[in-house]
């Protein structure tokens, strides 16, 4: 069964039928274009939330400490990435349903309208062809009117006897010449009649036919292609479902990973002060009578006791360079801190130097690579500044031996010794390749693996593969996506969550 065979009449009802059709395309194209402001707007939100309450300044750091607070930062995270894949939702809904279904339906109307057009004038042909017939049908049955009439006034002008020959004569000739002209239109219109029998035969069984079989054809296209339309709808919202089932995983997991007990020995780590608790309070004996009096009181004035500081309000002192304002333990976890950055920084600067002096060395073997005099300013500074960090960590020593006392700073300084300043005189193998120094080429500062395959549309963006190996080029700023550099030398931008970081 076809529309050609069973509906060659119903010519208004595929026009509107099909109209109905592309109007339900287009219902439906809008209908995914505010599903999708929705998601925007669903994540713009989510987004300004988590900026809302994510932590900022030094006080919010060290608080981030206690696992309470770094996973409730964890949770803020996880929900950011949570807000960039309902954006990807809305993205892939734009571009693979609206757009595609657009042009779909601009080139379904075109069609429709010429397979319309077609149907249109092959009905004015043949209405056009029926007129011409019409008006031959007309005219012969005129002219047979009028060639009977003739054919009357010859026949009765014979009989009359008061007729001549010549009027007779005449009488017939004008009959047989309006039969002649009779016979001529009967042949015009039998001729005509059977040439407009094929144009219908062929108009109704085989023109219409094919050009509605046309439309039927476009409008089964118009319906598989709106209900992979409605599959799309639902698959792109699964395919990133795996991703939002590992946010709210992770959201799940730093409520998991709090340790209450750790939350409560970081606090006493953070702020044991090493001082010793009060001693009792001494009995004053006021019976004893009143004691001579002295030049400056007839009274021995009673001793005032100073406030317990754990219980009133402390002025903060004055910040000290070697930290004698905070209390004994504090002091000492300060002092060891900074005598460990202060090593590190020796540390580095004593690898800077002996990079400098080999560099001197390859250019004084090597005049054609550069000239060893321009790196004496360098060799001088870092010299320097080696000088000026041994001073500072023999200071904070110092300091550290006089806060912990005799035996216990000998064994600080020599723990300090066998892991920070040891590893001083090892340098570190960073120079292998003396173009590095030279070179202006952004490195990466990390790498990381494809979780999942990304198909960058947007400009800017970069395809990945699952499981391909990528070096991280700038991180996450907080907006879910992060630069990132290929083997093949492409670069550009990815969501964040679609990777994972190799440590």
């Amino acid at each position: 069964m076809d529309w050609g065979t069973d509906l060659w009449d119903q010519n208004d009802v595929i026009d509107k039928h099909t109209q109905s059709g592309l109007d339900l395309v287009e219902r439906y194209i809008k209908f995914v274009k505010e599903r999708t402001e929705i998601e925007q707007s669903y994540a713009k939100q989510l987004r300004s939330l988590t900026k809302k309450y994510a932590k900022r300044g030094s006080k919010e750091e060290q608080e981030c400490r206690f696992s309470n607070h770094a996973s409730f930062q964890d949770i803020l995270n996880e929900l950011n990435d949570y807000a960039g894949q309902r954006e990807l939702i809305a993205e892939n809904m734009m571009t693979g349903i609206c757009v595609e279904l657009t042009k779909f339906l601009q080139d379904l109307k075109q069609e429709r309208k010429t397979h319309l057009s077609d149907a249109k004038k092959a009905q004015q042909n043949l209405e056009s062809s029926f007129k011409h017939l019409e008006s031959t049908k007309k005219r012969f049955a005129k002219e047979w009117a009028e060639a009977e009439k003739a054919t009357q006034q010859a026949e009765k002008t014979e009989s009359d006897l008061n007729a001549t020959k010549l009027d007779v004569e005449k009488a017939k000739q004008h009959a047989h010449a309006r039969t002649h002209t009779a016979e001529e239109c009967r042949n015009d219109y039998a001729a005509l009649l059977q040439k407009y029998n094929k144009e219908q035969n062929f108009h109704y069984y085989t023109e219409i036919p094919q050009i509605f079989n046309k439309l039927q054809d476009m409008d089964e296209r118009r319906i598989r292609r709106l209900a992979e339309g409605y599959c799309q709808f639902s698959d792109i919202e699964k395919n990133v479902l795996p991703i939002i089932s590992k946010c709210l995983e992770g959201i799940s997991a730093a409520g998991g990973k709090i340790n209450e007990k750790q939350d409560s020995l970081l606090l006493i780590e953070q702020h044991k002060s090493g001082f010793e608790r009060p001693g009792d309070v001494e009995f004053e004996d006021y019976t004893q009578g009143i004691k001579p009096a002295t030049s400056e009181s007839s009274l021995n004035p009673p001793k005032v006791r100073t406030k317990l500081w754990p219980f009133g309000k402390r002025h903060k002192p004055h910040a000290a360079e070697d930290f004698s304002h905070l209390p004994p333990e504090q002091r000492k976890k300060r002092l060891q801190a900074k005598i460990d950055d202060i090593t590190k920084e020796l540390q580095k600067a004593q690898d800077q130097s002996e990079a400098l002096e080999k560099m001197k060395g390859v250019y004084e073997q090597n005049p054609q690579m550069g000239d060893p005099s321009s790196l004496e300013p360098q060799i001088t500074e870092t010299t320097q500044n080696i000088g000026r960090l041994r001073g500072e960590l023999a200071k904070y020593e110092t300091w550290l031996s006089e806060a912990v006392g005799g035996e216990e700073t000998a064994n600080t300084i020599n723990n300090n010794t066998q892991h920070g300043g040891g590893t001083v005189e090892q340098p570190l193998n960073i120079y292998t390749e003396f173009d590095d120094e030279f070179d202006d080429i952004e490195n990466p500062i990390g790498q990381c693996t494809a979780l999942y395959t990304f198909e960058g549309n947007s400009e800017g963006t970069i395809s990945i593969t699952e499981g391909e190996q990528l070096s991280v080029m700038e991180e996450d700023k907080g907006d879910g996506w992060m630069r990132v550099l290929k083997a093949s030398g492409e670069e550009g931008y990815i969501p964040s969550s679609y990777v994972k970081l190799v440590s």
